[in-house]
């Protein structure tokens, strides 16, 4: 393997090049008897010469695989959801946070690096911690009436996230409203002679 990996280096390469250079110096008469240390001597300067490898970068899985995950881990978290009592409002404002986010995670939409970060942030940590403060600041609000109710934090987060969400939707749908446009120009384009 090492053998392998050494005969198809840039190392190699480069020095079989101009060792051949040197077998052309032989044949045309250049090296004479000491040719053989010509055409080492060349192979030599040309191995040291050449750059060196570069080692292959990392494979990380792309935004498609990364979203495969998140859409696991959606399942679970919509899962955990559907156990958990939330007054009337937020429970609404979840609802729809949740179905922009199952719709966002739709195979095919979703391509950038950055959105998919934001998806998989709101999945995997800020809705889970929302509605997981809520349930435990609820309790402990019984213990203090007179502060401002926990319902109104959880509302304005899922708020906050929706906005999130609802910005990477409308990206969508100007890269979508973009995307048609160009290719109408080009069918019309096409038909002008």
């Amino acid at each position: 393997m090492a053998i392998s990996r050494y005969l198809e280096s840039r190392k190699n390469i480069a020095g079989s090049v101009c060792g051949l250079a040197g077998l052309g110096l032989t044949f045309a008469g250049v090296a004479g008897p000491y040719w053989p240390v010509v055409v080492a001597g060349l192979y030599g300067a040309g191995a040291l010469v050449a750059p060196p490898e570069r080692p292959a970068p990392p494979d990380f899985p792309d935004a498609s695989a990364q979203l495969d995950a998140v859409r696991a881990d959606f399942e679970k978290l919509c899962g955990y959801l559907a156990e958990v009592d939330l007054p009337p409002a937020a429970a609404g404002a979840l609802t729809e946070l949740t179905e922009l986010l199952g719709a966002l995670l739709e195979p095919g939409w979703v391509t950038d690096p950055e959105d998919v970060h934001l998806l998989s942030r709101a999945v995997r940590q800020d809705v889970p911690e929302a509605v997981d403060t809520f349930v435990r600041t609820r309790w402990w609000a019984r213990m203090t009436p007179g502060q401002e109710p926990p319902e109104r934090h959880l509302e304005r987060q899922l708020g906050l996230l929706r906005e999130e969400a609802e910005r990477v939707a409308t990206a969508l749908r100007e890269a979508e409203a973009r995307r048609q446009e160009t290719h109408t120009r080009y069918l019309q384009d096409r038909r002008r002679p």
